[in-house]
């Protein structure tokens, strides 16, 4: 038996042992769900029911003729009168409860009485969300999402029939399988079975049909975004310490790493000047080490309905270990401390469940958080265990100025020889590296558009005016970047550069 269905297993066998009579199951995957409760109830000696609103109640394990019963109320009646040692799947039951308050309350009763006759009700739905008056009763036990071994038995199976081609390396198996963590059963084989139809078998190219599909599940989400990382160590420009902490690291993830006895990092706190390349950083982690990048939108995780924010934060959560090994970028991560505000609490819920989830989390699921504002962090999030190193980013040094602008010149496809980069180190004094791309642009944009020389190359002095021409984060907002340069002297952070030291 494969690990997360033995947890699975385990779980509700002991659940059924500690007399919980109300279970909730929140997933879709009901199918895989009714076997698993099959498997535990052969297991356990119990009987098993199921109701839905189609065909209403069928045995699946016992003997004799169900009960008639085509409305909620009459089915949990019919319970009562069932053996005991049943088990009851209640199949998308959440649509019942609204506005039916004798619904809950039987509901309630039955979950109180069935304690001493050893019987379970499962209650099977897309989320987890029950009335207030079933909270004390009612137990959430997770499914998880099928795993490696799960996903390789339903690839098994599909090639296995007559005629099918399987152009797959041992590495080319074992990449299509991690590309396929995070979907459904039925999704994962609707995927597999969709490529063999379409070309007779399986081969590399199916590795990406499958990264596509997985993005349109996290896109679905609503919190989640999925980044195919683009921006490599070389597009950023300085922050050398920074990117020698990472260095260190891109080992971490593996299975060599974990023989040795190193612990996954968590993550770690980007603090610092806006404009100075955290967000580039969090992209350039994910090239660097070679993981899946997801981005946590705090503003999608709000919802009007009482308790759905915080189911939206347990399912984009729980997505994200279900990806992991994968990056977690939370973007502005102060500002999901007010999205919510005025809402009872609910952001402050909301924020609570995150910092938990990031210090008790045992899935290999590194955070990068970034922030601007430090004045709205709570000291719990700068926590050592929930982050492994927090690190500021300051304005660029001369030197950082220099290798940010060499960046921005060969993107372009211009040879860095040709400019002064001497003069342009000085005249940027002060400019955070998205100032200095903005002014390549914008010295792009002058020399594209000169009528006396249509099309010219931009120059020194193209990117000289352009410069003259910005006011720089420095001075527009000179108090903020003089506090935040001050929280780095005061040694409460790791400069991400070599030398800095935050002097205002």
């Amino acid at each position: 038996m494969k690990g997360i269905e033995m947890d699975f297993d385990k779980d509700l066998e002991i659940y059924f042992r500690s007399r919980f009579t109300l279970i909730c199951i929140p997933s879709l995957e009901e199918e895989c769900i009714i076997d698993r409760i099959e498997r535990v109830c052969r297991k356990t000696d119990r009987r098993l029911y199921a109701w839905d609103h189609g065909e209403f109640f069928r045995v699946i394990l016992g003997e004799g003729a169900p009960p008639s019963a085509k409305d909620p109320l009459s089915a949990l009646t019919a319970m009562e009168n069932l053996p005991d040692d049943s088990v009851f799947v209640l199949l998308d039951f959440h649509q019942c409860w609204n506005g039916q308050p004798r619904v809950v309350r039987k509901l309630r009763d039955l979950a109180q009485r069935f304690r001493f006759i050893r019987k379970t009700i499962i209650l099977t739905m897309p989320f987890w969300r029950v009335p207030d008056e079933l909270k004390d009763d009612a137990v959430m036990l997770e499914f998880p999402s099928p795993g490696i071994a799960e996903l390789d038995d339903i690839l098994s199976s599909l090639t296995a029939a007559p005629g099918v081609r399987f152009n797959l390396t041992p590495q080319g198996r074992e990449k299509l399988l991690a590309a396929a963590l995070g979907l459904s059963t039925n999704h994962a084989r609707r995927i597999f079975s969709k490529a063999i139809i379409s070309k007779g078998g399986l081969d590399e190219r199916d590795i990406d049909l499958v990264n596509r599909e997985k993005k349109q599940v996290v896109r679905e989400s609503g919190a989640l975004e999925f980044f195919t990382p683009s921006e490599t160590i070389a597009d950023v420009g300085g922050l050398d310490e920074l990117k020698e902490w990472l260095r260190m690291r891109e080992r971490a993830f593996t299975q060599e790493a974990r023989d040795y006895g190193l612990p996954a990092p968590k993550g770690i706190a980007l603090i610092g000047i806006p404009g100075t390349g955290k967000s580039l950083t969090a992209k350039m982690i994910a090239d660097l080490w070679r993981l899946p990048l997801l981005r946590l939108d705090l503003g999608a995780l709000f919802a009007g309905l009482v308790g759905q924010s915080e189911e939206n934060t347990r399912r984009a959560l729980s997505l994200a270990e279900t990806v992991a090994p994968c990056l977690l970028w939370i973007d502005e991560i102060e500002k999901g401390l007010s999205v919510g505000g005025g809402d009872a609490g609910t952001s402050m819920r909301v924020f609570a469940s995150i910092l938990s989830w990031m210090q008790e989390k045992t899935r290999p699921v590194f955070v990068v958080a970034t922030a601007n504002n430090i004045s709205l962090l709570p000291a719990e999030l700068l926590r050592r265990g929930r982050v492994d190193e927090i690190f500021f980013l300051d304005l660029p040094s001369a030197a950082e100025r220099r290798e940010i602008f060499q960046v921005h010149i060969r993107k372009r496809k211009r040879p860095v020889q040709g400019y002064d980069l001497d003069a342009l180190v000085e005249a940027s004094d002060g400019y955070v590296g998205a100032e200095i791309e903005q002014a390549v642009i914008d010295a792009m944009y002058r020399a594209f558009s000169d009528r006396g020389l249509p099309g010219r190359d931009f120059t020194t002095g193209d990117i000289l005016a352009a410069l003259s021409r910005q006011v720089p984060i420095s001075r527009s907002q000179r108090e903020t970047v003089r506090d935040l340069r001050q929280w780095l002297a005061e040694g409460r952070a790791q400069s991400a550069s070599i030398g800095s030291v935050g002097q205002a």
